[in-house]
């Protein structure tokens, strides 16, 4: 099958300006979209590219798409998998909310199979009792894979194009496996080989919660560790293991490894939410906080009202209007310390 006979199982996103995270950061906040992708989730672009590429090399119309992710990872599998004509099958712990399998369901899963009691169950019952029997099953990893870090790395092609060839100061990104860091880092090298060397030079804010933090914790420590358990309530970032690639990419001089409390990340899904109208999760809010209360000059102070910082609006679908509610109640203190600044809406509405 020829490359333009498939269709991309995923969508070029808006970069738009935001006069109130602007506002707030005191630059210019560029808000890579990436919530709007069939999926939910940038996991649309890596997961699609595997999945579209696995069709590539084998277009057998037998092919089956097996994912253990009861997250946004096993949605892309589904979504990509379904939009490309092929049927996908999710193996996920017992723990896995209702929400969740039904979302994966209603996006066309084949069938969901609830085993196990953590993600490493499922994920061994997956490839030792489904997979072993099933000669047309192709694994769908949620974040190792080249072909996963290239589909996110699109993503930055598309920035470059966006901002009229305009290189912003600081790309900011959350980072569970590592999958969307090292896909960054890609697009930024391939930029740098394409057309300006500078690029592959730009800031990286690799950004994760404390208790979901294996990326910070293997920088620390100065080797490749697993954490024994994930305690943030970020539960897409909880990666115990970040992906070799993203651990060797996050060494670099140009990315700095930051570490947010789950009251910080949850307080920006509220905030982003007041002040531009859409709701994402705690492992996004992450990320958007860094616009927030002065923490982004606080990192990197030679910032001005003219630089350029693009914030990779994740996504994420396990999040609910409840949700948001009980993250006010919960961690509203955390905007009573904040910087008061009445220009940004959601600083008006803040809990006093």
């Amino acid at each position: 099958m020829a490359p333009q006979e498939l269709p991309q199982p995923w969508i070029e996103t808006p970069l738009l300006q935001s006069a109130a995270l602007s506002k707030a950061a005191g630059c210019r906040i560029f808000l890579k979209l990436e919530n709007l992708q069939p999926s939910g989730s940038f996991k649309s672009r890596g997961i699609g590219n595997l999945v579209r590429s696995a069709i590539l090399t084998n277009p057998s119309p037998h092919l089956h798409f097996y994912s253990s992710s009861g997250g946004n990872a096993g949605l892309a599998c589904v979504t990509a998998a379904h939009t490309l004509g092929y049927p996908a099958t999710v193996v996920v712990p017992l723990s896995t909310k209702p929400l969740m399998i039904t979302k994966i369901r209603v996006a066309g899963a084949t069938e969901v199979i609830q085993i196990g009691a953590n993600w490493a169950e499922a994920d061994r019952h997956l490839r030792e009792e489904i997979l072993a029997n099933d000669a047309n099953g192709v694994y769908v990893p949620p974040f190792d894979d080249p072909r996963i870090w290239e589909g996110a790395s699109t993503m930055v092609e598309e920035m470059e194009q966006q901002l009229g060839g305009e290189r912003p100061d600081a790309v900011v990104c959350s980072v569970g496996g590592g999958g969307l860091l090292r896909g960054v880092g890609w697009g930024l090298d391939s930029l740098a080989a394409k057309s300006d060397p500078r690029w592959k030079d730009i800031a990286v804010l690799a950004v994760e919660t404390e208790g979901a933090d294996s990326l910070s914790q293997s920088l620390i420590q100065e080797k490749h560790i697993t954490l024994p358990k994930i305690t943030s309530i970020a539960t897409s970032l909880g990666a115990p293991r970040v992906a070799e690639e993203a651990y060797a990419y996050a060494q670099r001089p140009n990315v700095k490894s930051v570490v947010l409390s789950d009251a910080e990340a949850a307080m920006a899904c509220w905030r982003f939410a007041d002040d531009e109208r859409q709701i994402v999760e705690a492992a996004c809010g992450a990320s958007i906080a860094l616009c927030y209360d002065g923490r982004l000059k606080k990192l990197l102070p030679e910032l001005t009202k003219e630089s350029s910082v693009v914030v990779v609006v994740c996504g994420g679908v396990n999040v609910t209007l409840d949700v948001l509610a009980g993250y006010r109640e919960t961690y509203g203190w955390v905007e009573k310390v904040a910087t008061d600044d009445k220009d940004v809406p959601s600083t008006v509405s803040a809990p006093r």
